[in-house]
């Protein structure tokens, strides 16, 4: 009798199989590799059914939502208040810093994260220009920080529940959540930053999350030692991952549709690239393809000044910027044509119905206040959005004395 005509056979088969890939990966020194396939076998799981998560109890979740697994892990998403004095949404550096402040200045504050705490500074590998940290941080260590701290100044934090909707009903501004809850607040500050566009070439789409990936943390970075990776992007999260990256890649081949970093990159970003000799910038060059073996990337074709060349690639990074998380407030509050929303002078000129002026920070919705990437003409910079979101409790104080 075959394997194939016998299902227990096949499944030893598959099982054999799986456990000289594990001794194989921890051969090459691959041991979270290893380990991950190692408890799939235990769990009995097969690839076909990932993503799946492994409980200490035992439990298998296959594919769960977010949250479904916060759930499971006593993640609190319901809110244990009827009214606060200020909802920030966002968890990113500035929703972070107007939690920080409103909770410590004596507001009764909750911060709503769609995901986890950090937002795209999160992800950052290093960044080295925050004021008083001259070794430079990881985004993870400084969402962590400043997490830590909100909570021990008394903020609540909600982090797997989205807001989907914002209305007025009298003095009261209302958050609708993506659990069915409705937050009611005196004031909101709206920080939900920026996701990363997604890059719309031949393979990438089909590659993302093998092989292809938006962000980069330093765990990934871990992942790629002596492998040969291509970061997509001229701007400054590009370069601190390429930096980051060259401490543990054979390469790092940087991709720069314009004709020179200078326009989007920080100074000291790149003299530090410059010193690398495994970092390799392209200038003037696109992506134009992807190409896989066994669903993973091997290879990125690109085009530029050289021509069309064909460069290895284990693992490819792509910072292409980023668009605002705006959409659910659509047809509320006043936003710029790409979305952007308009604050001070600008939410003025677009529909302000109050006799008095804006504040600085607020909105075309009075007692709505924005901080942060997701605000119109906005510098784009960790240091620029933690002013901001403490400068937005600030104002929230003003506005209050004054309702």
């Amino acid at each position: 009798m075959t394997a194939a005509s016998n299902p227990n056979a096949l499944l030893t088969a598959a099982r054999e199989l799986a456990q000289a890939a594990a001794h194989a990966d921890r051969a090459a020194g691959h041991d979270d590799l290893a380990e991950a396939r190692e408890l799939l076998l235990i769990a009995d799981v097969s690839a076909e059914r990932l993503p799946v998560v492994v409980l200490e109890d035992g439990t298998v979740l296959e594919r769960p939502s977010v949250l479904e697994l916060a759930e499971r892990l006593g993640v609190t998403g319901t809110p244990t208040q009827d009214h606060y004095d200020l909802v920030v949404v966002g968890g990113g550096p500035a929703g972070l810093a107007a939690a920080v402040y409103g909770a410590s200045e004596g507001l009764k504050t909750l911060m709503v994260e769609r995901e986890a705490p950090g937002g795209q500074a999160g992800q950052s590998s290093r960044i080295e220009n925050y004021l008083g940290f001259p070794a430079g941080l990881s985004g993870s260590d400084l969402a962590r920080r400043a997490t830590d701290q909100a909570r021990r100044l008394g903020a609540e934090l909600l982090t797997v529940q989205e807001a989907v909707g914002l209305r007025v009903e009298g003095s009261a501004r209302l958050i609708e959540l993506s659990g069915g809850e409705v937050l009611s607040a005196s004031c909101v500050l709206v920080a939900s930053g920026v996701s990363y566009r997604q890059l719309d070439t031949p393979g990438f789409a089909e590659l993302t999350g093998a092989g292809v990936y938006y962000g980069a943390a330093m765990t990934e970075a871990r992942a790629c030692a002596d492998q040969h990776i291509v970061v997509i992007g001229g701007a400054n999260s590009a370069g601190q991952a390429a930096v980051y990256f060259s401490k543990y890649a054979a390469s790092v081949t940087m991709l720069v549709r314009g004709p020179s970093l200078a326009a989007s990159m920080s100074h000291y970003l790149i003299e530090q690239i410059a010193a690398l000799e495994n970092v390799h910038v392209r200038t003037g060059t696109t992506a134009t393809a992807a190409e896989q073996h066994d669903g993973h990337l091997t290879s990125v074709h690109v085009t530029g000044p050289d021509g069309e060349q064909t460069l290895p690639a284990d693992a490819c990074f792509v910072f292409i910027g980023a668009s605002p998380r705006t959409d659910w407030l659509e047809g509320v509050i006043a936003r710029d044509e790409r979305g952007f929303i308009l604050a001070g002078r600008d939410a003025q000129a677009a529909g302000w119905s109050l006799e008095r002026d804006p504040y600085v920070l607020e909105t075309t919705v009075p007692g709505v206040f924005v901080a942060g990437d997701v605000r119109a003409r906005s510098i784009k910079r960790v240091a620029s959005a933690v002013g901001e979101g403490s400068m937005a409790v600030s104002l929230i104080h003003e506005y209050l004395v004054e309702a």
